[in-house]
């Protein structure tokens, strides 16, 4: 399977044209349109799955720089998400730490 990160998307871009552009390279499995937690908006970029791994690096070379919607696509392979630690930045030992400040 071949996580593919869509960027510079026009915010009226839905999932269906993003579908039938990849959809020409091969088979999706998911399409998702990246929105903002508050409002809803897009935030303008995408990630699309494709399970067959060379039709996915076919896309990603026949779409990157494409123009949709007036803007030029930027189309790559999508990197893992970073982990996040488990804390919160703070000292939560009350204090109690060996540490010298």
């Amino acid at each position: 399977m071949k996580n593919i990160f869509v960027g510079n998307l026009s915010f009226g871009t839905t999932e269906d044209t993003l579908r039938s552009m990849f959809d020409s390279y091969g088979a999706v499995q998911r399409v998702n349109i990246v929105t903002d937690r508050d409002t809803g908006q897009a935030r303008g970029f995408a990630f699309v799955e494709m399970s067959v791994d060379a039709e996915g690096t076919a896309a990603i070379s026949g779409l990157n720089g494409r123009d949709l919607d007036g803007r030029a696509l930027n189309v790559n392979e999508a990197r893992p998400k970073p982990e996040r630690g488990s804390g919160g930045g703070g000292y939560r030992d009350g204090g109690r730490s060996n540490s010298r400040w």
